[in-house]
């Protein structure tokens, strides 16, 4: 049987055909525009596969709450032109197939939780760190929602002592939102060049670790995951992973007394993805699976 994915991202969509399994047959990527221009191609890559179901891992906010009147709606994301579009609705109407709807980093915590660096637990978290900040969870059998699907990219943090006169990038936040001081355009923002130009012993690596070693406090906290997996472009760099965990260890105190956070044990706990780019696509193949398998 075949399934389709759609990683619907804020710069392009990725759209995908594949099996039971994970394993992508065929793969196109469109440029993110409007839906007057994007969609049209989309329904087009999917015409006449026969695929059983579809899985759909979307940038937000979205409405995944299907007892809501706007269940399948992109509702009030930045991007101006995909507010309140009936995304579900529209590919229902086109394409005729069951839909899978999800947050894209809810879908690609699944797709580490059964395909990469998850399947050895039963909860696993997500983190996107690139221009913008997400994390999805997979728990239970199912990947985590309420009244909407997670925002842990807006948690609050502390700012560092040496970032002090930084006024973030978050227009809703400021100062204060895990995703103005962390993200890719708020290393941007503050330094006056991409992270990936910076020297690997520049301060700023430092201050980003310091920010999403307090949200991961936070989540820890929280919901407890067995395995944390960090991906996106500013976690491309490496050099990040020994400072998360050193800021780590020591926002937790010792408070926690679990061996996975020992900072000589973190290296196997919150781990890179072992899909790497492909963690949405093959999530959301996966959750068509789920629903149509």
């Amino acid at each position: 049987m075949l399934f389709g994915a759609i990683e619907a991202g804020g710069t392009k969509f990725v759209c995908a055909i594949g099996n039971e399994d994970g394993e992508v047959h065929e793969k196109v990527v469109i440029d993110t525009i409007s839906p007057e221009v994007t969609m049209p191609k989309v329904m087009e890559f999917f015409q006449g596969k026969n695929i059983q179901a579809l899985g759909v891992g979307c940038f937000g906010p979205i409405d995944v709450n299907k007892e809501s009147p706007t269940y399948g709606y992109i509702t009030s994301t930045p991007k101006i032109k995909w507010q309140q579009y009936n995304f579900v609705g529209e590919l229902e109407e086109k394409l005729h197939v069951p839909i899978a709807f999800d947050s894209d980093v809810n879908v690609a915590a699944l797709g580490e939780k059964l395909l990469g660096a998850g399947r050895d637990v039963n909860s696993c978290m997500y983190i996107t760190v690139g221009t913008g900040i997400g994390a999805g969870y997979y728990v239970n059998g199912k990947t985590l929602s309420g009244i909407s699907h997670p925002e842990m990219g807006h948690t609050l943090v502390l700012p560092h002592p040496k970032d002090q006169q930084f006024e973030g990038n978050c227009p809703f936040h400021g100062p204060n939102c895990l995703e103005g001081m962390a993200a890719g355009p708020a290393i941007e923002k503050r330094w006056g060049m991409k992270g990936v130009d910076l020297p690997q012993d520049h301060v700023a690596w430092e201050l980003e670790a310091y920010y999403l070693a307090q949200a991961l406090m936070n989540f820890v906290m929280v919901v407890s995951p067995e395995k944390i997996v960090m991906g996106g472009g500013v976690m491309k760099q490496k050099q990040l992973f020994p400072f998360i965990y050193d800021a780590l260890e020591e926002l937790l105190a010792g408070y926690l007394d679990f061996p996975q956070l020992k900072k000589g044990n973190m290296k196997d706990y919150i781990v890179p993805p072992e899909l790497g780019d492909e963690a949405g696509v093959k999530g959301a193949l996966m959750s068509a699976v789920m629903l149509g398998g």
